[in-house]
């Protein structure tokens, strides 16, 4: 009886912990760092950031400590980088550089760990050249090493290969068919800026609408979860969509309030499956006499899948539950059974 009653305390305790961990917090300070975009590396088990002021990268751990990772020089002066993403296979960093004035935009990606530059493919002449400059913003990257970079300005994606080879993937006019409202502040990567999420062909660049349940306001940033859960960040909101027909429609099933005066403009998948949102203040960095060295990496989690693992874990208990109650009822048959045998 003893080590049934331990057994139902240890199901308890093993699963209760994912429910009681408080939320990580990281705060870390670098001078005048604000942080547009970020990434998770799991072989270092840190962050890894740009600057929307300066070309250069760090590393935040998940105790706060900064490090700097690289300063590139051999950029355009007054570059910065802006969308930040991790090509695992490869062993790179893509980082999206980007300059207002005269306009600059380029995707540079830098050998891990050493960050030597591998190539720096510019962006800029592959619009027409009656289109407006390139504004380049975030990166993403497939598994044959292919990366893809937005420029919601101009509607494009454009495709960049192993090599640095960069072209247009897609302008397609889906990009186009949706009013933006003017009255919502989006930032400056702005990426799903209609509110509307849009799955996009690797070959071919065609691209349809995903149907939602609802508008994704002043959306910035896109993260995905191992799960296939799409984590999308606005200033105002953290997102979590999912989808039973690959996308063709999606369920906005959570959304979590962030803190709007912080401005958190990027969403990344860290350890564990763990989300976290960046608060760069990035609207307080793109005015050029601002000045901060305090920024902040925080874990957000979905309400509605913690109701959801709790009420497993009464399952779970109460099927324990049921099972010492069998017992012991078995253990007494068991007992009167042998009591009339020697009677």
């Amino acid at each position: 009886m003893f080590k049934q009653i331990l057994l139902i305390l240890l199901l308890v305790f093993l699963v209760a912990p994912a429910h009681c961990r408080n939320r990580h917090v990281i705060n870390f300070r670098w001078p005048n760092l604000y942080p547009e975009s970020f990434t998770w590396d799991p072989k270092s088990d840190h962050f890894v950031m740009g600057s929307l002021r300066h070309p250069q990268l760090i590393s935040v751990s998940d105790a706060g400590v900064v490090s700097a990772l690289l300063s590139d020089e051999s950029l355009p002066f007054n570059s910065s980088f802006i969308g930040i993403s991790l090509d695992p296979r490869l062993h790179r960093l893509l980082a999206v550089v980007r300059r207002p004035t005269p306009p600059f935009a380029a995707l540079a990606a830098y050998d891990l760990p050493t960050f030597r530059q591998i190539f720096l493919a510019p962006l800029d002449d592959l619009l027409p050249s009656a289109t407006a400059a390139a504004v380049a913003n975030d990166v993403a990257v497939d598994y044959s090493g292919n990366a893809y970079v937005t420029d919601s300005a101009n509607d494009v994606i454009y495709r960049v290969t192993e090599q640095g080879d960069a072209t247009v993937l897609s302008r397609s006019n889906t990009f186009k068919s949706h009013t933006v409202d003017r009255t919502v502040p989006v930032s400056i990567g702005d990426p799903v800026k209609h509110g509307k999420l849009f799955k996009v062909n690797a070959d071919d660049g065609t691209a349809r609408r995903v149907l939602l349940n609802r508008d994704l306001t002043a959306a910035d940033g896109i993260a995905v979860r191992s799960d296939g859960v799409v984590l999308v960040v606005s200033k105002q909101k953290l997102y979590f969509i999912k989808s039973d027909d690959s996308w063709s429609e999606g369920v906005v099933f959570d959304e979590t309030a962030l803190e709007e005066e912080r401005h958190a403009s990027s969403v990344a998948v860290g350890a564990e499956d763990r989300v976290y949102v960046l608060y760069g203040h990035v609207d307080e960095g793109i005015m050029g006499n601002a000045e901060r060295d305090e920024f902040s990496i925080v874990e957000i989690e979905s309400e509605e899948e913690n109701k959801e693992e709790k009420v497993w874990v009464f399952v779970l208990i109460g099927f324990g539950l049921a099972y010492f109650l069998y017992w012991r009822f078995q253990m007494k048959q068991l007992v009167q059974n042998m009591n009339k045998k020697t009677a």
